[in-house]
């Protein structure tokens, strides 16, 4: 039989345990079936899942149905449980994706989606609740085309129309629908594994509606993998332990057998020796539910639970598996565990859960344990896992924010590690990386300086453990390190001088750089009654959030964007009473941004990296037989090699030959003309202009020998356009942003730019807009990146027009540059710097055709691909009907 592993994914309440359970009964796995709100769920086998009535921890089950023999993963629907889910995902061949048809497309359910689409699952749609829902099927259908994926198809509509939009997805299948009037169902299926085709179900799992289309559609249409059946391979996902405290490790073999008693072991080459590990699998379970089944061999496509394994985490590779990379959903809050039992006790019984959960992140500071939270939910189920299993009566302290750092510019580390009879020498590059990329390693470093082996264990160690900033204490992310040079000593280096070098390489690398402290924010919807949204458009701009135009939802209105955690975090409680019980705040992670309020936090944190003895900065040299410490500013300086690094050059030597820039070509109408010379008269006085004189013949070089005399040509400035806006000017000349303005500065603001967008992708130019912010009391002013533009804020006591006069002159050098203003004097200043000067309505034309190219552009493509898959369906299905 064909082995398949299906997880069943929603969002909370959306029906997905009772869809787990009718799966199993239809196919015949159960002989009762069970329900939540009865707390008899076959799946829901924990207390505290029963009493609750949410599923907390992944489940196994097993059932078959005809050819086709599934493991069926149930995952928590809680956003606080959401990392158990992720989990899961990585050993999935396809997945069900349950939406309740009462409540349509949530904000976890878009989560759930990014995710299966980050780790390419190939997914089934089950619309649930369809009972509840009343006559919405096509206005479901339509909602998941419109916020999950076009190519949502209803495979419970007849198979001619189920073919027909099909054949949309793929050239191929279009091919094969326009030589056969269909597609054959390999052919639905290679579209499903390829994510091209999601097919639909509608139903009520709680009747066992709809539930017997959706095994048949997985039966012939889930995309069953190949394994290699030579090599062994294996991904571990959960880390449990049972009901007498077995350790379980679960695992599903991705190649080979998995036999008991094999030897399992973590070994790679690049693996420091401390770290390795070599264990039998004592016992092979395959569970379902509570109970499980031994046995004596695990084919490729099983997912079963190992026992003997004691220094598994979730997340590893066996055999030629590698390790996962870090996780998309992660804690933004910190809690300090506080409790009378001996601290060293609850360390090491946190440490347990941490085993099985890692995103629990427990450190002890010496003073206080601290663990990483998603919400209040998991705080309380993590209380009474704590009571329960260990006896150990604990409570929470308020949530902190869990900070990142990263760096704003490279900067060369240098880490050097030679007490007696010791010796590394380890240079590493830290480049900042863009938002969300986490850590990145890699070396550049030749092998013929330093060996591989010695290189893979750098790189090992840089893997091993989270580095620290050095403005809070807070894990660095968004880095590339990457290793330049490095030096190791035929008799006396180890293994764990290495380590020593390299922590210290980046430790002085972080203090030698500009570092940047980063806040996380919230991704939100906010459902409430539609009288009641512009006092939650007012909430999110005084937290400095963002917000998409709004959604109507009936008499309520729907809310999206994103916010500081720091912000966000009570303001369910506020919404709760501001709209007397009937909004809904709705909130997942969404990264790190910059915190504005950097100064504060750093002052707060009270933390001083030169007294972190942990994670010293410092290389310990040798000298005269006996190490001594070198402060982290002077290691450079006594570095035994030279890494080649340059990354600030000497400037050159200015040149004593004058240069003389040929100011660009003006164009401007008459009446501007005049207008700006009436200005210049008013403030410097009339012109006097000089009596005519005959122009002068100019003077040419003297001529070569045998050759014409050389001219002399002004080069002129290459490279792209530099387009100026001077953003308020603008928004006030224009009606319709003006308008916007007296309702909201900021969506005024944000149309600009988004205007912009549009016209520096038509017209390949460098556009920077700039925002008056000199009344702005303590503004530092900033530079952001907005899509394909930049945005300036100018600082306190800066006018944007002196901005725009700086930038003008300085970027006037070298390129060509524009500035779109109707400010008079300042339009002057700009001449004299050699710039091209526009007004606002000259610029609002340009705005206007770059829109017009756009529309053009698009029509034409619709136009295009719509006539000639239409004609080519059309000609198709009358030559069908023409043939005898």
């Amino acid at each position: 039989m064909k082995k398949l592993v299906t997880g069943v994914l929603a969002h909370v309440d959306a029906g997905k345990t009772t869809l787990s359970e009718a799966l199993l009964y239809q196919s015949g796995a159960i002989r009762r079936l069970g329900r939540v709100d009865h707390r008899d769920a076959f799946l829901d086998t924990h207390a505290i899942e029963r009493e609750r009535g949410i599923t907390i921890f992944s489940k196994q089950a097993e059932f078959s149905y005809g050819d086709l023999a599934v493991t069926l993963l149930d995952t928590p629907g809680h956003v606080d449980f959401s990392a158990e889910a992720e989990r899961t995902l990585r050993v999935l061949d396809c997945a069900v994706l349950v939406v309740s048809g009462s409540d349509g497309v949530q904000a976890h359910t878009r989560t759930l989606w990014r995710l299966l689409e980050q780790y390419g699952v190939p997914v089934f749609l089950f619309v649930n609740k369809m009972d509840l829902a009343g006559d919405r099927r096509e206005t479901l259908l339509s909602e998941l085309k419109e916020r999950l994926d076009s190519s949502c198809i209803d495979f419970g509509a007849p198979a001619d129309s189920v073919a027909e939009e099909a054949a949309m997805c793929g050239e191929e299948a279009l091919e094969e629908y326009l030589e056969t009037g269909g597609l054959s169902a390999e052919t639905l299926s290679r579209l499903i594994a390829e994510r091209k085709l999601f097919p639909c179900f509608f139903g009520s799992a709680l009747r066992l509606d709809g539930v017997d289309a959706l095994l048949d559609g997985l039966d012939r249409f889930a995309p069953v993998p190949d394994y290699p059946a030579d090599t062994f391979g294996a991904r571990i996902f959960k880390v449990a332990r049972d009901e007498r405290g077995t350790r379980l490790t679960y695992l599903k073999v991705t190649g080979g057998t998995l036999r008991v008693k094999n030897l399992l072991t973590n070994r790679r080459p690049d693996t420091p020796e401390e770290a390795v590990w070599e264990e039998k699998a004592d016992q092979l379970r395959v569970y379902s539910g509570v109970k499980f089944r031994p046995i004596e061999e695990a084919p490729a496509g099983t997912v079963c639970a190992v026992t003997g394994l004691s220094r598994t985490i979730p997340g590893q590779g066996l055999g030629f598996e590698t390790a996962w990379t870090s996780p998309v959903l992660e804690p933004v809050l910190a809690y300090q565990v506080e409790t009378d039992a001996d601290p060293h006790t609850a360390l090491q019984q946190l440490r347990l859960l941490e085993e099985e959960d890692p995103q629990l992140h427990v450190a002890w500071n010496g003073q206080a344990i601290r663990v990483h939270l998603m919400g209040e939910v998991q705080t309380e189920i993590l209380q009474r896992r704590l009571r329960e299993r260990f006896g150990l009566e604990a409570a929470f302290g308020a949530g902190r924010i869990v900070y990142r750092e990263t760096i704003a510019e490279p900067v060369e580390g240098v880490g050097h590690f030679e007490p007696l009879r010791h010796y590394a020498e380890v240079h590493l590059l830290l480049e900042p990386g863009p938002r969300g990329s986490g850590l990145r390693f890699g070396t550049i470093c030749p092998e013929d300086q330093l060996d591989g082996h010695w290189q893979r264990l750098i790189l090992a160690h840089l893997m091993e453990k989270p580095h620290l900033g050095v403005l809070t204490g807070a894990p660095v992310t968004d880095l590339k390190i990457t290793l330049t040079a490095g030096r190791a000593h035929e008799k006396h280096t180890e293994g764990g001088d290495f380590r020593q070098a390299t922590y210290r390489a980046v430790r002085q690398g972080l203090m030698s750089a500009e570092s940047i402290l980063l806040e996380p924010w919230y991704a939100f919807r906010l459902e409430l009654p539609a009288n009641q949204l512009g006092r939650a458009v007012g909430d999110i701009q005084r937290m400095n959030g963002e917000t998409e135009p709004p959604e109507n939802l009936g008499e309520d209105a729907v809310l999206s964007g994103a916010a500081p955690v720091s912000a966000m975090r009570d303001y369910a409680k506020e919404v709760a009473a501001y709209t007397r019980g009937q909004g809904r705040l709705l909130c997942r992670p969404a990264g790190y941004r910059p915190c504005p309020d950097a100064e504060a936090v750093i002052a707060a944190s009270g933390y001083d990296p030169e007294r972190d003895v942990e994670n010293p900065a410092d290389s310990v040299f040798c000298s005269h037989g006996a190490g001594h410490t070198v402060k982290w500013n002077e290691v450079s300086a006594h570095a035994h090699i030279d890494s080649g690094l340059r990354l600030n050059p000497p400037e050159p030597e200015p040149d004593e030959t004058p240069t003389f820039r040929r100011s660009q070509s003006y164009a401007g109408t008459i009446e501007q003309d005049k207008e700006l010379q009436a200005i210049f008269e008013r403030t410097y006085g009339p012109i006097k202009r000089r009596a005519f004189l005959p122009p002068k013949p100019p003077r040419r070089p003297a001529a070569e020998p045998g050759g014409s005399a050389p001219r002399a040509i002004q080069k002129q400035p290459s490279g792209p356009e530099y387009v100026l806006v001077d953003g308020y000017n603008i928004i006030f000349a224009w009606d319709e942003l003006k308008a916007i303005a007296q309702d909201s500065l900021d969506a005024a603001r944000k149309a600009l730019c988004d205007i912009l967008c549009n016209y520096q992708g038509c017209r390949k130019c460098e556009v920077i807009t700039v925002f008056d912010a000199y009344k702005v009391r303590g503004g530092k002013g900033s530079v952001e990146t907005y899509h394909n533009i930049h945005v300036v804020y100018t600082k306190e006591a800066e006018t944007a027009d002196a901005y725009i006069e700086r930038a003008t002159y300085e970027i006037g050098k070298k390129h060509r540059v524009k500035v779109a203003t109707s400010d008079g004097p300042e339009q002057l200043i700009i001449l004299g710097h050699g710039a091209l000067r526009v007004s606002a309505s000259g610029f609002r034309e340009e705005v206007e055709q770059v829109q017009g190219q756009i529309a053009g552009i698009l029509r034409n493509n619709n136009r295009r691909n719509h006539g000639t898959l239409r004609a080519a369906m059309e000609k198709a299905v009358k030559e069908k009907r023409n043939a005898p």
